[in-house]
């Protein structure tokens, strides 16, 4: 199960906290995905590091299907989204809402990951409050852990 494996001390934002402050909060805490959390501590959504670098790479970026001709964007490395950007809500830029259940299986997880393109992903209580977060990594090492009990069978 996935309560097994999570870790316990999440890095989370309030939903009233503004763009800049979940960036300047990955950048202390050195995380690469926020849950955002209502009052209550119940789980609304996600930002990730992505959802943020998107601010700074150009729209026309994702319409280039092939970037190796670039050695660098130039001016572009240098700008930076506006005040008025990074000032509103942190809700603004919210993951569809994906999670799984403290009880879920490991594997089930594991795929909701591949399926969603998610390194990390929020782990919630029964009535939806965040209780933990689980890496592709602390599923992969729970499950390659017992692998030690694996024996060759002779017949």
């Amino acid at each position: 199960m996935i309560k097994d494996c999570m870790k316990l001390n999440v890095v989370s934002i309030p939903e009233s906290a503004t763009i800049l402050s979940a960036a300047m909060l990955m950048v202390k805490r050195h995380v690469g995905i926020l849950p955002v959390v209502n009052a209550q501590k119940k789980l609304v959504g996600t930002i990730t590091i992505q959802n943020l670098l998107s601010l700074e790479v150009p729209a026309i970026i994702a319409l280039i299907d092939d970037l190796d001709f670039l050695n660098g964007l130039g001016a572009i490395e240098t700008t930076r989204p506006t005040f008025r950007e990074v000032s509103r809500p942190v809700t603004e830029l919210l993951e569809p809402l994906i999670f799984v259940n403290e009880d879920s299986g490991l594997l089930y997880a594991y795929s909701l990951m591949i399926k969603h393109n998610l390194s990390d992903l929020p782990v919630v209580s029964d009535d939806m409050t965040l209780v933990g977060i689980v890496s592709r990594v602390d599923i992969g090492v729970k499950v390659l852990s017992s692998w030690d009990q694996i024996q060759e069978i002779t017949q």
